[in-house]
């Protein structure tokens, strides 16, 4: 007897047609995201997010997070950079986020490499984040299984939330659909902090879209995108990341739906 849940596999034309009008929004009213992200992430996080049109704020301090979450509308958690103080900055952070209703984001950096990190990201996930946004190592650390389509999907389901695993095809997916996104340029792998950073633009998104599937999903799409078109600008990882944020101030629907992989 199958027992798997089936999935149904999200139509590519509204996600792209979200990704357009998340853009718009985002430009139209910005958004502020609250990032307690690692030390090598911060200021490559923060010109993405104003690239995209949304506002940044990055301070871990336990004296003055909670405010600065408070008045935020989404947090960013990235625990790329675990040190003492970030710790309790980000136990602040979340408890703030829940207590005004703004959505909270994990991204789980490295927790394949470090025991103590991964036994406390798993804690986390027991916070309720919206997103998950993960890579298939670090996925594979916080499941115990492989990283297939049918493993995201369930833990999807167990922890609640939408997953985002980023690879050569990113895969979204909340257990009762999924999004495949094929978007993207090698380069980006050779930039420090394009995941972090792509965590952010996720958070910025469910700030503004209720249904977390659709902000990460469009996220992705958007970064991938982005990705490509600064790859025809760039002559190495040097001229790429400023070519990135150009490609993401200037990304409209007209490329999106001219340069979408999805499925």
């Amino acid at each position: 007897m199958n027992t798997k849940t089936p999935q149904a596999t999200a139509s590519p034309s509204p996600i792209i047609d979200a990704a357009a009008s998340l853009l718009d929004a985002l430009r139209a009213k910005p958004i502020r995201v609250h990032a307690i992200t690692n030390a090598a992430a911060q200021v490559f996080t923060a010109n993405l997010l104003l690239a995209a049109g949304a506002i940044p704020s990055l301070t871990h301090a336990s004296d003055e997070v909670e405010a600065f979450t408070a008045r935020a509308d989404a947090l960013l958690v990235n625990l790329g950079t675990l040190d003492t103080e970030r710790r309790a900055g980000i136990v602040a952070a979340i408890e703030t986020a829940h207590a005004n209703h703004k959505p909270f984001i994990l991204d789980p950096v490295f927790v394949d490499r470090s025991p103590p990190r991964l036994a406390w990201a798993k804690t986390l996930l027991t916070e309720r984040p919206a997103i998950l946004r993960c890579n298939g190592a670090e996925f594979e650390a916080l499941c115990g299984a492989r990283a297939d389509e049918d493993a995201l999907n369930a833990s999807a389901r167990e922890w609640r939330c939408v997953i985002a695993q980023t690879g050569e095809t990113d895969i979204v997916t909340d257990g009762a659909r999924v999004a495949r996104i094929a978007n993207g340029h090698p380069l980006m792998t050779r930039i420090t902090a394009m995941g972090c950073a792509g965590t952010a633009l996720a958070a910025a998104f469910a700030a503004l879209e209720a249904d977390a599937f659709t902000a990460a999903a469009a996220a992705l799409l958007c970064l991938g995108v982005a990705g490509e078109v600064a790859a025809t600008q760039a002559s190495g990882p040097g001229s790429f990341q400023p070519a990135i944020l150009d490609a993401l101030y200037s990304l409209d629907a007209d490329t999106l739906r001219a340069k979408a992989r999805l499925s």
